[in-house]
Order: structure tokens, then sequence, then C-alpha cells
């Protein structure tokens, strides 16, 4: 008879379970790890910001000089373009459509209007494909991304000192004198940039998701130009035209592009004078300048993580 001998089963080494979620945290917190990209808080956000205030401002310089490196003229077309468009806007609307009639010194009021105006549309434009025209930039390099934006809007405000040069030349031809008044320009300026940034940054963050709205931008800023006053008074339209609907005086008076573009009137055009203000409108100025640069900033911050991926 042989024998069988049972041998007993092979032992083998339980699966050690999966580490839960808490002990890996505590894990990376003992090391000192952090998830990378995560957004970081708000208060640390600003401070990293600014620790890259330098390669802001040197982005938008580098970017607003290679913007006409192409061209003969090179840095002559900062001023150029807003002018040329002046002088298309003057023709159609000044002399074909005669807004020009009532209104004093319509040259300079002109070109005030377009210089500014031009200012936050190319802000806006530029704000909207911060992220999704960067892309290359935004995965190579960890920064925080609101640097963008903002660098695009410090190059559009670069860009129209160049053209208040201009300008200032232009009112001197026109009669308009120098005055104290002039220097309230600083603060219409630093108002609008906020509020230029403000916008940019809700748009960039729009943007990086959906492409087209670029696409779509120009006939949104182009709606918003012709409501804003540029080629023709907002106060003459509205004392000529009493049967308009009662809301659409305020609405127009109150439109952001509208007020700085009246306050920069204001401080350069003697005879723009305060009565075709809107009441409070340093008030106005300075809400819509905190609503859109504070809740903008906020708005693009709370997003920080996505950018780049996918």
């Amino acid at each position: 008879m042989s024998q069988v001998l049972d041998t007993p089963p092979l032992k083998t080494a339980p699966t050690p379970a999966a580490p839960a979620d808490d002990d890996l945290a505590a894990l990376a917190a003992r090391h000192g790890l952090s998830v990378s990209g995560a957004r970081p808080s708000l208060p640390q956000y600003i401070r990293r910001l600014w620790a890259r205030r330098h390669f802001i401002a040197a982005f938008s310089t580098a970017k607003l000089t290679a913007q006409y490196s192409q061209a003969k003229l090179g840095q002559v077309w900062q001023v150029m373009t807003p002018l040329l468009n002046a002088a298309v806007y003057y023709l159609i609307f000044g002399v074909l459509l005669q807004t020009k009639k009532g209104v004093p010194d319509y040259v300079p009021f002109l070109v005030t209007g377009v210089f500014i105006w031009t200012f936050t549309q190319s802000s806006i434009l530029a704000g909207t494909r911060a992220i999704s025209g960067n892309l290359g930039l935004v995965r190579a390099l960890h920064f925080p991304r609101a640097a963008l934006p903002i660098s695009f809007c410090l190059q559009q405000l670069q860009q129209l000192l160049f053209s208040m040069a201009a300008l200032v030349v232009i009112l001197l031809f026109f009669g308009v004198p120098v005055a104290a008044s002039w220097v309230l320009a600083i603060p219409v300026l630093v108002l609008q940039f906020t509020f230029n940034a403000g916008v940019s940054m809700i748009l960039a963050r729009l943007g990086a998701k959906t492409p087209d709205l670029a696409q779509l931008m120009p006939f949104v800023l182009r709606t918003w130009m012709y409501a804003s006053g540029v080629m023709w008074s907002i106060d003459h339209i509205l004392s000529r035209h009493t049967d308009l609907p009662s809301w659409v005086g305020p609405v127009l008076q109150a439109n952001p592009a509208a007020v700085y573009i009246d306050l920069m009137r204001f401080a350069l055009i003697d005879s723009f004078h305060a009565s075709q203000l809107p009441e409070h409108v340093w008030l106005i100025a300075t809400g819509w300048a905190l609503l859109a640069g504070v809740g903008g900033f906020i708005y693009f911050w709370k997003a920080e993580e996505t950018y780049g991926r996918g």
C-alpha cells in the first residue's frame, strides 16, 4: 500500500489593506509634502503674486516691444493706431452723422474717448486669451496664473501712456489750455486699470474653458463701445431725446466705460463741465473698480488649480 501524505496548504501573506486617505494625508504632512498645483490660500496667493511683480512688469514690457517688432515703423504704431481709429470715427460720426454738433472741442473730445476706450477694449481682449493663448507657459512654469491677465493689462496701460503723449499735443493744438485738473487723470487711470484687470481675470477664467469666447468678444465690445459715448456725448443725446424710457439715461451714465471716459474728458478738456457727469461719479467709478477688481481676482483665484489641465 502506498501511503499518501497530506501536505498542509501553503500559507499566503495577507494582502495589506489600502491606506486610508487620512493616513496618506498624515504621511504627507509628516514629511512636509503638499499636493502639486493645489490652490493656495488667498493671502498666500497675493504674497506669491507680489513676489513676482518684477516678472509681471518685464513680461508686459517684452510683449509690448514685440508687438510691432515686424513693422517698419515699430513702436510708432502704438500712437498711430488709436489716432487712425479716431480719424475714421471723426469722418463717419463727426462729419457724416454730425454727432459733433453741440459738442465743444469735438476733436479732443473724440480722441480722448477713443484712447480711453481702446485701453479697456485691448485689455479685455488680451485677458480673454491670457490662459488659453499661453498654455505652453502655464504648463511649463509654476507661478500665480493671475500674473498673465494682469501683465496684459499693464502692457495696455504702457501703450496708453504713449498715446497720452500724443493726446497732450492734440489738446494744445486745438487750444485746450493746461490746467490743474489734468492731475485728475492719474486717479482715473488707476481706477480704470483696476476695473480692466478685474474684467480681464473674469474672462481669462471663462476663456480658459471656452476658447470660442475669444471669437465672440469683439462683437460684444463693439456693442459696448457704441453705448459708451466714445463718438457722441451722452449728456447731449439725453437732453435732445427726452422721449427715451426713463431707465436709459441712468444706465448709459452708469456704464463703467462711459464713466472712465467722461472722467478723463472732465480732467483734460476745460469745456467739458461737471454738469455733464452723473451724480456721485467718483463713487460710481470707485465702486466699479472695486467690484470688478476684487470680485474678478477672487473669481480667477478659485480656479487656479485648473488652468492648463485637460
